[in-house]
């Protein structure tokens, strides 16, 4: 938002640009409904999950309670699992966060951080580590992604339905199943794609011809995905005016950027709810497990919630392969890229892409935000 062109009839439009270090009062706006130390969200995110998840708002409630306490057991249990850590995931329908551990010696340790304990085979390190060799491989575009399923205790790889067949498809399961070991195999329903878009109008920012979302502020600028442009690029706001540039990129093998902003420009700790939700302020970063809620906004389709589905994916776009994605339920459509993902108060990541939109659904995959702040040396503005 530029000081001389703010529009102060509309705070959704004019928050659409913010991103400056500074309090709330900076910009000089309240939110309607802002979390407090009693209420796990504002009374905009508890309306979202009413309307996604089918809940009622007790529900709503007591689901980020829960999923917040399990972010915090899930920190207590890895450090009492030590080596033996094999992974962990949050089920909604009892609350309950469970620990995976490859050595039953920690189970009562685990145990006592409250969280329940599954009793595996192979280690996080373990398949952290087969996954990674699969990473040295070059991918064909029959391959969708692949990641490691703590559930199932192994390396899955996603092959694009009707692609099994093909003999670079099968060539690189060949290589793999040699430098993963235990590898499974599951059928993607179509190739993910990045969520850049064409120059169309919106809320939106401006690399050349390309829109994308704003991500998170930080102090001195935003981060956003990666592929939306390259360091050096200058980056224009949703008026046509100039914000800053990109400082720091990475795509592929990467997804994320940031820009500093200067120009008149400023940021703030908010995400928009876009009319569906109040603006949500940002207040932290602590990693939600797999298995919880997670909203997602972005320019185009602005604001939907879903579920986080896996973590530490390997995406392969047609531009090569991304590392360490999360995979999440919640649609997207063209120009979201680099939109915010957070859960509850907490950012996530910025978007990258998936496949489907939100008439029809589909999955999006994130960067996190955490990799990106200790990339970059950044600091998350929050509130």
């Amino acid at each position: 938002m530029r000081r001389t062109r703010r529009r102060v009839t509309s705070l959704r439009t004019a928050l659409s640009a913010l991103v400056v270090t500074g309090a709330c009062a900076t910009a000089g706006f309240v939110p309607a409904a802002t979390a407090t130390a009693q209420t796990p969200a504002s009374e905009g995110v508890l309306a979202a999950m009413q309307h996604d998840f089918g809940l009622s708002r007790a529900q709503a409630e007591t689901r980020l309670a829960t999923e917040k306490t399990a972010a915090a057991t899930e920190k207590k249990a890895r450090r009492a699992a030590g080596s033996a850590y094999a992974g962990s995931w949050f089920t909604a329908r009892d609350g309950r966060l469970t620990v995976a551990l490859a050595d039953d010696a920690k189970a009562d340790a685990v145990r006592a951080t409250g969280a329940d304990v599954e009793l595996v085979t192979r280690s996080a390190e373990q398949l952290d580590a087969a996954k990674a060799r699969i990473d040295d491989l070059e991918a064909p575009t029959g391959v969708a992604s692949w990641r490691v399923d703590w559930r199932a205790n192994s390396v899955v790889v996603d092959v694009v339905a009707g692609q099994q067949r093909d003999n670079d498809v099968k060539e690189f399961l060949a290589r793999a199943r040699r430098a993963g070991g235990s590898l499974k195999v599951e059928t993607a329903d179509h190739a993910p794609t990045t969520r850049a878009a064409g120059t169309v109008g919106g809320d939106p920012f401006y690399t050349g011809n390309v829109r994308c979302s704003i991500g998170f502020s930080v102090q001195g600028g935003f981060v956003t995905a990666g592929h939306c442009g390259g360091a050096g690029q200058g980056v224009n706001g949703w008026d046509g005016s100039y914000i800053g540039n990109i400082q720091g990129s990475s795509f592929p093998d990467n997804d994320y950027a940031w820009v500093n902003v200067g120009s008149g420009w400023w940021t703030v700790p908010v995400v928009l709810g876009w009319g569906t939700v109040s603006d949500q302020l940002v207040r932290g970063s602590n990693e939600a497990p797999i298995g919880a809620s997670i909203c997602r906004s972005g320019s185009t389709s602005h604001w939907h919630c879903g579920t986080v589905l896996a973590k530490n994916e390997t995406v392969n776009y047609s531009q090569g392969a991304v590392r360490e994605m999360t995979k999440t339920n919640v649609c997207a459509e063209p120009g979201d890229s680099g939109g915010s993902f957070i859960s509850g108060d907490q950012a996530q990541g910025v978007t990258s892409g998936g496949w489907g939109n939100c008439t029809s659904g589909g999955e999006t995959w994130y960067q996190p935000i955490n990799e990106i702040l200790n990339r970059y040396g950044l600091t998350l503005t929050t509130a």
